[in-house]
């Protein structure tokens, strides 16, 4: 490209009307490290975009790559409700339309509040006043067209929990309005799996799951979670009692013992859904629920189309955590056939997800604090794996055996090794 060629995209971008919104300025007034800067671009077409040196890289609306920094610049836009569902939409990109129009279209006033290249902020439907109040408001009716921004709020709550941020009653009024009218229905698998990933990444995504609750929506998407509140549990174990209440405060202690993790917390959300079966003649006792939460557990992730490493993380903690909170007690053949009903030896890296899952449903219980808090299993476990991942079968091989006879020889060796 030619220094005059580059000179007229570098006027055409300055003079182009560009604005810092959405989290990257939501953060900074937070006092939050910001990761991402998102732009808006009012009065431009894509033809001028282009001109600019700006990179097209959207498929349902206009986005472009800036040439440079390759931050997200995005044209100004509106949106239409045109059916049913998050994909209903028409969506409008036009040069008229202004700032504060691309800004009404958004979910929650504190994502609402736009910056312009003197730092000045440009907030229309009073963000940072519920930022200062820690308030999670809708920014207009137009909110309940879109079901992903249920998920949304919940994510957001789970986000900001710890900083005392609560959804408005009125925001709270019509996501349950959104449920009965159905469009909670409508959400795809692939975006409820993408927020529910990313909620249980945050701080506290048991909050997620109470503010799903609270509006109705955690029966319509994660019905075998929904149903695991009001299971009454044995108190001498559970002082919280609600099997959904602990689901809460363990997805919590997750968050605690392993921050940002979401395949840790992904196995704990589904670690207990056996609970919701037991017969009722047998409750507070949940005896052999590990087994039946199987069954559940394989619907939801076909459902949502969980990736197959994580339904299976999630699969092996929901079997084995009572044998894992019982390791102390393990004789050397028993903790031998644990290791391997882990897959410890062929996936070593995973045992320390598993034992994180299991030390964080034990953390979940009304009145326990991390402070503290062990979880003797994980040392334990680890210790063992340790010692039998020494074990090499190539000795055996060369002793001529063969099929079941190594399995049997490894085995002898590796309870020998514990014995020891």
């Amino acid at each position: 490209m030619q220094s005059g060629e580059r000179d007229v995209q570098r006027q055409r971008r300055a003079a182009m009307k560009t604005y810092l919104v959405g989290g990257a300025v939501r953060d900074r007034l937070l006092g939050r490290a910001v990761k991402d800067r998102d732009w808006v671009v009012v009065g431009a077409t894509p033809e001028a975009m282009r001109a600019a040196g700006f990179l097209a890289v959207g498929r349902d609306f206009p986005v472009f790559l800036h040439p440079q920094s390759k931050e997200e610049y995005a044209l100004a836009r509106t949106e239409r409700k045109s059916a049913p569902g998050y994909r209903g939409f028409v969506v409008s990109a036009d040069a008229a339309v202004t700032l504060e129009e691309d800004l009404g279209r958004r979910d929650l006033s504190i994502n609402a509040i736009a910056e312009d290249a003197d730092g000045q902020l440009i907030d229309p439907f009073g963000g940072v006043r519920d930022l200062q109040a820690r308030v999670l408001r809708h920014v207009s009716p137009a909110f309940s067209e879109d079901p992903v921004r249920i998920l949304r709020v919940a994510r957001f709550a789970a986000r900001y929990a710890s900083l005392g941020f609560r959804v408005a009653p009125e925001t709270a009024q019509l996501m349950r309005q959104m449920v009965v009218a159905g469009e909670a229905a409508h959400l795809v698998p692939e975006r409820v799996l993408q927020e529910l990933r990313g909620a249980l990444a945050e701080p506290r995504p048991g909050v997620f799951l109470r503010v799903l609750r609270a509006c109705g929506a955690l029966r319509v998407v994660l019905p075998e979670i929904d149903a695991l509140y009001g299971v009454p549990q044995r108190i001498e174990f559970h002082p919280e009692y609600d099997a959904g209440v602990h689901l809460e405060l363990a997805l919590d202690a997750a968050a605690l013992l392993a921050p940002g993790d979401g395949a840790v917390a992904f196995a704990v959300l589904l670690h207990d859904l056996g609970k919701a079966l037991t017969a009722p003649e047998l409750l507070p006792r949940h005896l052999e629920h590990e087994a039946a939460g199987i069954a559940p557990l394989d619907a939801l992730c076909a459902r949502l189309r969980v990736p197959n490493d994580l339904a299976a993380l999630a699969r092996v903690v929901c079997r084995e955590h009572l044998n894992v909170h019982r390791a102390a007690e393990l004789r050397p053949g028993s903790m031998v056939d644990l290791l391997e009903r882990l897959d410890a030896w062929r996936q070593p890296q995973r045992v320390a997800a598993i034992t994180l899952a299991c030390a964080a449903d034990k953390l979940g219980r009304a009145g326990q604090s991390v402070a503290g808090f062990d979880y003797p299993p994980r040392e334990l476990i680890a210790r063992a794996l340790a010692a039998t991942l020494r074990v090499d079968a190539q000795p055996f091989l060369d002793r001529g055996l063969r099929g079941p006879e190594i399995g049997a020889a490894l085995r002898e060796q590796r309870c020998r090794l514990l014995a020891g």
